[in-house]
């Protein structure tokens, strides 16, 4: 019983943070895509977007990684994204090629979390295995179009703090989709559908 308050607790917690943290970023990328136009940040913004959402309608997890390292780098991947900032700093690509990137990715994401649908979550944990649609070639799409996006953002937004922020952010969330699997590999059906799809975020490489 005390576990089950615990993660309630920890469940709600986690949903009101998500949501004030994205209030600040949409304050900033709006405000910058008021005065600027460009897309690149308001396409981060929708993509966080989607996490706010499907974090307060998933479904609750069978089977649930609790450890320390489990929480620090779902907190550092989930919290890392929304303490960039709209920079000064020229870009380094036109925004058409930006925002082209973080449309690419944002697109994935999107796909990943239509067919994955409320069995999505922050915490490593099994909410059901899903094996189609974008989850037919790599085993985390939604990650994978994260990093696209990030990407994108970054190459608009080069300053120090975005580069760190996101290198760190972006370092936990690969390691949080291994966390993941650690969890995931429990279940016959699992296993059955890494046999088939071996590639973690990107065909080919990794």
């Amino acid at each position: 019983m005390r576990t089950f308050h615990r993660d309630v607790f920890t469940d709600l917690v986690s949903r009101v943070l998500v949501g004030v943290l994205f209030l600040f970023l949409s304050i900033n990328l709006l405000k910058e895509f008021l005065q600027t136009g460009h897309l690149t940040g308001l396409l981060l913004l929708t993509s966080e977007a989607l996490v706010v959402v499907l974090t307060v309608l998933r479904r609750r997890a069978t089977v649930i990684d609790r450890s320390a390292a489990a929480a620090v780098v779902t907190t550092v991947s989930v919290l890392g994204p929304p303490l960039v900032r709209a920079s000064a700093s020229g870009a380094l690509l036109p925004d058409v090629a930006t925002a082209v990137l973080s449309a690419a990715g944002l697109c994935l994401v999107i796909a990943g979390k239509v067919v994955l649908g409320r069995s999505f979550g922050l915490v490593p944990a099994n909410r059901g295995v899903v094996a189609s649609g974008p989850y037919l070639l790599v085993r985390h799409p939604i990650y994978s179009g994260y990093l696209i996006t990030h990407i994108g953002f970054v190459l608009a937004h080069p300053s120090a703090w975005n580069i760190a922020i996101l290198v760190v952010a972006d370092t936990a969330l690969i390691v949080r989709a291994l966390y993941e699997e650690r969890i995931l590999v429990r279940d016959e059906q699992y296993r059955e559908y890494c046999s088939r799809v071996g590639w973690h975020l990107v065909p080919g490489v990794f």
